[in-house]
C-alpha cells in the first residue's frame, strides 16, 4: 500500500485537500477537506484494517489469515485503536 502524505514535508503541519477533480468529465470541486483519520495510520496498519473489514471483523479469522494467535490480533487491533484515538481532533 502506498503511504498517503498527511504531513507537510516543509513544516510538518497537517495537510488538507483543497481540490477534487473528475478525470472523466473534468469537473472540479474546491474547498478545504480534512483527510480521513485512517490515512494517518501506517500502510501496514491500513492493510490490517482492510483485512479486518474483509473478514467481517472476526478476530479469529484474522488470526488464521495472519498465522498468529488470537491475543496477538487483539493486541494489534487495540494498538491501532489507540493510535486513531490520538489522532482525533
Amino acid at each position: 500500500m502506498i503511504k498517503f502524505p498527511t504531513r507537510c514535508p516543509s513544516c510538518n503541519s497537517g495537510l488538507v485537500v483543497r481540490k477534487l477533480s473528475c478525470d472523466h468529465c473534468e469537473t472540479e470541486v474546491g474547498g478545504t477537506f480534512p483527510l480521513p483519520r485512517l490515512t494517518g495510520l501506517s500502510p501496514d496498519d491500513q492493510d490490517f484494517i482492510l483485512s479486518f473489514v474483509e473478514s467481517s471483523g472476526s478476530l479469529k479469522e484474522m488470526a488464521t489469515r495472519l498465522g498468529v494467535s488470537y491475543p496477538t490480533v487483539r493486541n494489534r487491533l487495540n494498538e491501532i485503536i489507540d493510535t486513531l484515538k490520538e489522532k482525533t481532533p
